[in-house]
């Protein structure tokens, strides 16, 4: 349980800061709605970060010790 949590969090994490990079570098000056402000688009990148880690199945036990 512990490692899931911790891979949604660098998910988070890694999603933030490319996020921001991507107000910083490619940004405009106030006219784009998500590229404008640093801290939508920092939240924008948060979302994607954690949706693209986010388990898409949760695997059964059976199937865990299976594989394991």
């Amino acid at each position: 349980m512990q490692k899931y949590f911790f891979r949604i969090g660098l998910g988070a994490v890694v999603g933030a800061i490319l996020g921001y990079s991507y107000y910083y570098f490619i940004g405009c000056n106030g006219s784009c709605a998500i590229a404008g402000n640093p801290y939508i688009s920092t939240v924008y990148g948060l979302l994607a970060g954690v949706a693209i880690v986010f388990p898409s199945k949760i695997k059964d036990k059976k199937d865990e010790k299976a594989e394991g």
